[in-house]
């Protein structure tokens, strides 16, 4: 009686904390065979909180009275299919401790999972339990190989897995498919899709992308014309190989014949508008979406992060939370707004929001430390983003190059040299960015000679340097006086120097009031910059405390007239390298 009361309350049961009860009753009644029944119904919930539930999925199977196989398989292939691949993995091998004898779930679960998270070693090792449980002959966990080989490169194996199937199912076909594609094998990946005997959309879909991937675009709408159906993922391939390839032109077009849009291809639009700069274009999108989810808020919200407008990114954020609309902010969210809070040095906003992140339900990962680090540096915080990046579990280049530029524009130099050492010391290679930081750092101490050395070092680690290293130089050599090099690097420069190389200069000019190299970084400053009243008062400061007063009552009337000319300006050939 008891027991069938029992059955009846876990048919109903839909939270945690009923299911913890019902094991209870089930524990103290000793009906210790209800157990595995109780972990199959909690695996069939849908919930969000899936991390919580599989926890006490987790915790049940290892109070089994009598463990058995398929409970077991059943946690595994659900962690799997939830993306929780490292505990997959861990249980299976548990599992095998425990010598029970897998399912193909468990078999097939736990070599997606290695797939997943690159774990070769654990791949090789459970191929081999296949042959010893006797599941060569299984189509799922031939398949599971298969794509365990394609992911981890290894196309040789996987074909050789393939060709010993006896028998094969489309799955089968297409995951081979991917792995050619993956390894850019299109001739390959072209012949072996021409043999696939019952091609299904994703057959399609996988060699639309590989197409749209390599940008031939051409291709992969011939392709794309011939299928025999379609669906949003084909749609969406089309949409990105466009963008990829800078037409978003071509990329709406697509998107407003689709028949009906799915997220993904909102979203995709709305990035691709971000990445050519379009945020306007990418805001009308936005706004015209029926149902707006996380996932758009957060491509909104990055596209005005990442296009320099931070105001507008905590404005979106801020509408997200209101009750009315409340949707519950993720790590990625996070990301953004951290780069907002960093670009408008608001330290203030960033606290509220830290202030409630634990009612976000959010956990402060490496990924969102690195971004803070780079956010109190810059509110000059210097102390708490150390705190930071020691507390990391994983320092990587990143959070290098975020420490070592925090600490270069806090003008810590020793401690940004310091840091620079134990990076290498720990054989991490730097990059641009590290770079920017550590000239940054010379640059505030003034250290003109080690700076130099710095410059040309950074290609011992192949690293070209960008126009914004060569600004620093200029910035760093002009004001402690060289003018001269300044200008000699300005004019030898492999690129085009903007205005702010020339701003340098003239910065620098106007510290030394060095009136020719002054007249000359005007000249191409104001060719480069609309906005010339700022170049034009330093240059007539100069003009001033060298006392030539008349030209620079001529430059001042110049700027009141629009029509601007550099006084002592005629000799053309210096606007030229020699």
């Amino acid at each position: 009686m008891v027991a069938t009361k029992l059955i009846t309350l876990m048919k109903k049961c839909s939270t945690v904390k009923q299911a913890k009860q019902i094991h209870a009753h089930i524990l103290i009644n000793g009906f210790t065979f209800l157990q595995p029944l109780l972990i199959h119904h909690m695996l069939l919930w849908d919930v969000t909180n899936y991390r919580t539930m599989g926890h006490c999925a987790y915790l049940m199977l290892h109070h089994l009275h009598n463990p058995d196989s398929f409970s077991w398989g059943c946690v595994i292939r659900f962690f799997s299919q939830k993306g929780l691949f490292t505990e997959a993995v861990s249980l299976y091998v548990q599992m095998h401790r425990m010598c029970l004898c897998p399912t193909s779930h468990a078999i097939s679960s736990a070599l997606k999972s290695c797939a997943r998270i690159h774990d070769i070693l654990g791949g090789v090792s459970i191929h081999g339990q296949v042959h010893v449980f006797g599941f060569n002959a299984c189509v799922y966990v031939q398949t599971a190989l298969i794509d365990l080989y394609s992911k981890m490169g290894h196309i040789g194996t996987a074909r050789k897995v393939f060709d010993e199937m006896a028998e094969k199912s489309v799955v089968s076909w297409n995951s081979l498919l991917s792995g050619y594609l993956k390894a850019g094998n299109l001739e390959e990946a072209q012949d072996f899709f021409n043999q696939i005997p019952g091609k299904d959309v994703i057959s399609w879909n996988s060699m639309v992308s590989g197409y749209a991937k390599v940008g031939n675009m051409d291709q992969a709408h011939t392709l794309f014309q011939q299928m025999p159906e379609r669906n949003h993922a084909s749609w969406n391939a089309m949409i990105t190989g466009f963008i990829d390839c800078g037409s978003i032109v071509s990329a709406r077009e697509f998107f407003d014949a689709m028949p009906r849009q799915n997220c993904v291809s909102w979203i995709t639009m709305i990035a691709g508008y971000s990445k050519g700069g379009d945020v306007d274009s990418a805001r009308k999108l936005f706004d015209q979406m029926d149902h707006k989810d996380l996932l758009s808020y957060n491509a909104m919200i990055a596209c005005y992060a990442q296009n320099s407008k931070p105001k507008e990114a905590l404005e979106l954020f801020n509408d997200m939370l209101k009750p009315d609309i409340y949707i519950h902010p993720d790590n990625m969210t996070l990301a953004s707004i951290i780069s907002a809070c960093s670009q408008l040095g608001d330290l203030e906003h960033w606290c509220w929001i830290e202030s409630h992140i634990h009612d976000f339900g959010i956990v402060l990962d490496d990924h969102l430390a690195t971004a803070l680090i780079d956010l109190y540096a810059k509110c000059g915080s210097i102390d708490k983003a150390y705190e930071l990046f020691h507390s990391l579990r994983n320092q990587d280049l990143v959070a290098y190059s975020a420490m070592i530029y925090g600490c270069g524009i806090n003008g810590r130099a020793s401690d940004a040299i310091k840091l620079f050492e134990q990076m290498l010391a720990e054989c991490i290679g730097p990059n641009l960015v590290t770079y920017t930081g550590l000239l940054t750092a010379y640059n505030h101490a003034g250290l003109v000679e080690k700076g130099y050395q710095c410059f040309n070092s950074m290609k011992d680690y192949g690293l070209v340097p960008s126009i914004d290293h060569y600004g620093i130089m200029v910035d760093l050599l002009g004001r402690a006086g060289y003018l001269d090099e300044a200008y000699k690097l300005i004019i030898n420069m492999p690129m085009k120097p903007n205005a702010g190389v020339w701003g340098a200069l003239l910065l620098a000019c106007r510290l030394h009031n060095n009136v020719e190299l002054g007249e000359i970084a005007v000249q191409h400053c104001i060719k480069l910059d609309s906005d010339t009243t700022g170049y034009c008062s330093l240059l007539s400061s100069i003009y001033a405390t060298v006392g030539k007063w008349d030209d620079a009552k001529k430059l001042r009337m110049g700027m009141e007239g629009k029509k601007i000319k550099i006084p002592g300006y005629s000799w053309t050939s210096n606007l030229t390298p020699p």
